[in-house]
């Protein structure tokens, strides 16, 4: 098995960013990733909030935050990884093509949206379809939207987009929401938001390039009809991308990974960064902080821990 200094677990803005900065403090790094390098930048069709650039494509971002890190000497690994062990070396990674040794591990494999499974909701991606408000509703000032889900994300979401956007219709699928009260008492305030109750989406209306609107059903009645928008944010949930952490670290309710000031895990010599983390903010900016952290501690770590 190829050893390594760091394995870094996940090439999106965490593992990418602990990459540079690992290489940098002359730690011999790997990362491992499955999909495409960059993650959710690579399905994000233009950031506005990363600061000193303007806007950027979020693939032209991930590109370059790829290119960087393998510029520096980072390896990149291709391979989707399902377990991390304990080793005499310090531990081993397995993935779907291998085995890596590492003296330290920096996981951050990020969230999966869990997708409401509609006609159109996978092709739209950065479309008109986003699981992103904060990236992406600055696109549709002036526009009609729509928010499904009634949980506290979904709300709060709701509550962002309405100061930007003409107005907002929220899909709730039952009979009351799961928000907090709080929450709920101020989207109830805002003059541009409905909720509607029993109502569910059915089909991603499009007109082959943009989202024109959402085929939506009445659970009760049964009725269908259809209501133009520009945009939909589906909030039915994310989950982290942790299975092969379960059982190694500690891990909240909801599997994300529990992490102190320095992103160390329960385990020692194993971190965790970006947004599989327990935190409040989940954002490309947020994430590079994490990983930036995150290989800092690992290369003290190893410094005191494998001084030769």
């Amino acid at each position: 098995m190829k050893n390594y200094d760091l394995i870094i677990v996940g090439g999106g803005p965490a593992g990418l960013t602990a990459a540079i900065y690992a290489v940098r403090s002359g730690l011999s790094t790997a990362f491992i990733e499955a999909d495409a390098p960059g993650g959710k930048l690579t399905v994000t069709n233009e950031i506005t909030n990363w600061p000193g650039i303007k806007a950027t494509h979020g693939a032209n971002l991930a590109l370059d935050m790829f290119e960087h890190a393998t510029n520096l000497g980072a390896e990149y690994i291709y391979g989707r990884v399902s377990q991390i062990k304990d080793h005499e070396y310090g531990h081993e990674v397995v993935s779907d093509q291998d085995s890596y040794l590492g003296r330290a591990v920096i996981v951050a494999t990020g969230t999966k949206e869990r997708l409401i499974g509609i006609p159109n909701e996978k092709e739209y991606a950065s479309r008109g379809v986003s699981y992103c408000a904060i990236c992406d509703g600055g696109f549709y000032k002036g526009e009609d939207v729509a928010v499904i889900g009634g949980g506290n994300s979904a709300l709060e979401e709701s509550i962002y987009l309405a100061g930007l956007v003409k107005s907002v219709t929220i899909l709730v699928r039952g009979d009351k929401v799961k928000a907090e009260d709080r929450i709920l008492k101020q989207v109830e305030a805002l003059s541009n938001v409905e909720i509607l109750y029993h109502h569910e989406a059915v089909e991603v209306l499009v007109d082959g390039s943009q989202v024109t609107g959402l085929k939506i059903v009445n659970n009760q009645t049964e009725e269908k009809r259809d209501i133009a928008i520009k945009s939909v944010f589906p909030y039915i949930g994310a989950d982290p991308i942790t299975d092969m952490l379960e059982g190694v670290v500690d891990l909240d309710a909801q599997k994300y990974v529990l992490v102190n000031s320095q992103m160390q895990t329960s385990k020692e010599g194993i971190y965790s960064a970006g947004d599989i983390n327990v935190k409040k903010l989940r954002q490309v900016v947020t994430a590079t902080s994490d990983g930036a952290i995150a290989a800092q501690a690992a290369f003290e770590y190893i410094s005191e821990k494998y001084p030769n």
